[in-house]
């Protein structure tokens, strides 16, 4: 009797036939995987790709909202007087200055307290102080802002009420004006701005910490290094993928604030919370003709000039392992 050579596996279910071609199996895979992939896909398409589209596609006409009128293509017209623009270099100026006080203080304050919270010896001591931090994190943006500009109020504000009625460092004529003074105002929202973000900033070193060997400490401890080595020798280079996450979402969203400034009173040119992300806004939105195609370039080239800022970010933190 003749005994058939065959595989033992040529009948059993997602097996693959002998002779079937790699273009096939690859085929056959992605008619059963991205049939589970057209919701979320339809949701991105139509919730983010289309309106970066739209907006690259204004910014080359001159539409204005108010006027009436059909837009008309004028290529590039509305990008090179943006580049000539004083107000648009001066706000994105600005910008950089909040984003460069901002970002180094949301990065290494929140890595320190995790390296100290990491070192708790009781887990429920430690969990006690992962709650209480996170608690701002759970307010709403709009209440955190209002709740904070009440609280640099001049007159009923109780930090001032502090300075000047309990402390006597101030006067009414000297007091601080966080908000209405351009060298306070950006200090004053970067402290919010830090207290608002540093349980969920803190949590992200948490789990950075939570993947470092305990035995590169030990072995340093042994070797002689104290902890401020340790700090700067074994921690900072092995949270280096967590630094490079959180400096490019915080640089993006410095740079890119308008809701505090609105928020806070940022209308007028002179004060410093007037940047490039509140001149589009009051383009687009505020008086005049609304001149949306000129506000989305103005969008575009802050987009562009982020963008580079971002590579070089990509590049200087790159892990070293």
């Amino acid at each position: 009797m003749a005994v058939v050579d065959r595989p033992f596996d040529a009948h059993l279910p997602g097996t693959t036939p002998r002779g079937q071609t790699g273009a096939v199996r690859a085929l056959t895979k992605a008619l059963l995987t991205w049939p589970y992939l057209i919701p979320i896909l339809i949701f991105f398409i139509g919730w983010q790709i289309y309106p970066i589209f739209l907006a690259l596609k204004v910014s080359f006409t001159d539409e204005q909202f108010l006027s009436g009128q059909a837009a008309h293509w004028i290529g590039f017209q509305n990008y090179t007087t943006v580049l000539r623009d004083h107000l648009f270099w001066l706000g994105l100026g600005r910008a950089a200055i909040f984003t460069a006080l901002f970002v180094p203080g949301m990065i290494m304050i929140p890595m320190v307290l995790a390296v100290m919270i990491d070192k708790v010896g009781s887990n429920r001591i430690a969990t006690l102080y992962r709650l209480v931090l996170l608690i701002p994190a759970m307010i709403p943006a709009p209440l955190i802002f209002l709740l904070w500009r009440w609280m640099y109020d001049l007159r009923i504000g109780p930090i001032n009420y502090l300075l000047v009625d309990v402390l006597h460092l101030y006067t009414i004529q000297t007091q601080p004006q966080w908000l209405g003074d351009p060298h306070l105002a950006f200090f004053s929202l970067a402290i919010m701005e830090w207290w608002w973000g540093l349980g969920y900033h803190t949590m992200f070193f948490l789990a950075g910490l939570a993947t470092v060997p305990r035995d590169l400490f030990d072995a340093a401890r042994l070797d002689g290094a104290n902890e401020w080595r340790l700090f700067w020798g074994i921690t900072v280079p092995r949270l280096l993928p967590v630094i490079l996450v959180l400096a490019v979402l915080r640089f993006g969203s410095a740079m890119a604030v308008i809701d505090e400034y609105l928020i806070m009173g940022a209308f007028d040119r002179t004060r410093p919370t007037y940047t490039w992300t509140v001149y589009m806004w009051d383009q687009a939105f505020g008086g005049g003709m609304q001149p949306r195609g000129y506000a989305a370039a103005i969008g575009w080239l802050g987009a562009i000039a982020m963008l580079i800022v971002v590579i070089g970010m990509f590049y200087l933190f790159r892990s070293r392992d």
